[in-house]
């Protein structure tokens, strides 16, 4: 008799897996003429249809990462990324100032802000200052 059928309905209206749904052999004339999620729950209510208990899984215990050389992650520094925050913010502010300077002028500082010349925003308004 196959009823693979009836297995998948039952484990579908349980919500569990195929392995985990067991028939009772001496009802399985009952469980055959089982049409609908009802009947099935019907019948697991009178006992012809259990549902097993869930198989435990050994946990695994990880194992710690030896160091060697090529688990060994560099240190990234942040300079590059300073360097663009100054540099954005420097430029910005020379945009700001632009109808103040000359075109020559204005190249320089620019040179300036790419050599880090300036350390930050009122250093280059020093020099603004000192030099105009």
């Amino acid at each position: 008799m196959n009823l693979k059928k009836k297995k998948l309905l039952a484990a579908r209206t349980f919500g569990v897996g195929l392995e985990r749904i067991a028939f009772s052999n001496s009802r399985l004339d009952e469980i055959k003429e089982a049409i609908t999620k009802q009947d099935i729950r019907d019948l697991q209510k009178d006992g012809a249809i259990t549902i097993k208990n869930i198989k435990g899984r050994k946990t695994n215990i990880k194992k710690k990462k030896k160091r060697s050389t090529g688990n060994i992650k560099k240190k990234v520094k942040t300079r590059k990324r300073d360097y663009m925050i100054l540099t954005r913010k420097l430029r910005k502010y020379v945009a700001e100032v632009r109808g103040k300077l000359t075109k020559k002028e204005l190249e320089d500082v620019r040179k300036k802000i790419k050599n880090k010349f300036f350390r930050d925003k009122n250093h280059i308004k020093e020099y603004f200052g000192g030099n105009k």
